[in-house]
């Protein structure tokens, strides 16, 4: 029996039970799994060691940045916390950078979502909006109230751009998609490419534009449920067989 592909998943650390921990929510393990992956969960720490972090990588046949509550701290682009911004992980924010370039040179499958959508921005020298409900001409973001059912049902349309990963997985120029995020890209980092907008012209994916491998990064939450969902399903297949292809 063929074994599955090792999928790293980027952690988030949090105070539980008064202890560190390292955690990544079930949804995005289990919709990897249901894809054919074998995820493993990877710790973050502030003090990356580069040769470390690379040797891990050359375990793997993919890796994921998850979202989070938690945002890129503000210094990473020059910009000043805005006081909507109330949750760090220095951390995961430490970790990711090294990894994305890391992961890149490997020709690695990578999936980036919500929180790793804006750490691929970055990575890449872009910036964000820290609350884009207070940008004009903006809608708001963020997730409606309700039970988890309502807060990521799908609740606005975004365009998919010709010619990019979306397009190539996704037959239609639309799809409806669920928003639970108060930042978004301001200044898109060089090198990467627009995949999809939301109505009000927000970014909601980002590839990047010279790699040779699946590198898509969503704005969205398509690890919910997404075999029920024809564009959420087609980017775990697509990554899904991008590691596959990788292992």
């Amino acid at each position: 029996m063929q074994s599955r592909p090792l999928v790293g998943v980027i952690a988030c650390r949090r105070m539980v039970e008064g202890h560190p921990s390292h955690m990544v929510t079930d949804k995005y393990l289990s919709a990897l799994r249901e894809y054919g992956l074998e995820p493993v969960i990877l710790p973050v720490w502030e003090d990356v060691d580069t040769d470390a972090a690379g040797a891990l990588l050359d375990r793997l046949d993919g890796l994921v940045l998850t979202g989070s509550y938690t945002n890129v701290l503000p210094e990473r682009y020059g910009a000043e916390r805005a006081p909507e911004n109330t949750r760090d992980d220095q951390d995961r924010d430490a970790a990711a950078m090294t990894w994305v370039p890391l992961a890149l040179e490997r020709n690695m499958p990578l999936l980036g979502i919500c929180r790793g959508f804006q750490e691929l921005n970055v990575a890449f020298g872009g910036s964000l909006h820290q609350a884009v409900q207070n940008v004009p001409g903006m809608l708001d973001h963020r997730e409606p109230e309700g039970e988890k059912e309502q807060q990521y049902a799908p609740v606005h349309a975004i365009d998919i751009q010709p010619g990019g990963w979306l397009a190539k997985l996704f037959d239609g120029a639309k799809s409806e998609v669920n928003s639970l995020h108060q930042q978004g890209v301001d200044r898109l980092g060089e090198g990467l490419r627009v995949e999809a907008t939301a109505p009000d012209g927000l970014v909601e994916a980002i590839s990047v534009a010279d790699a040779r491998c699946f590198t898509l990064a969503v704005q969205w939450h398509p690890e919910w449920k997404p075999s029920e969902h024809p564009l959420y399903d087609v980017i775990f297949r697509g990554f899904s067989d991008a590691c596959m292809q990788n292992r």
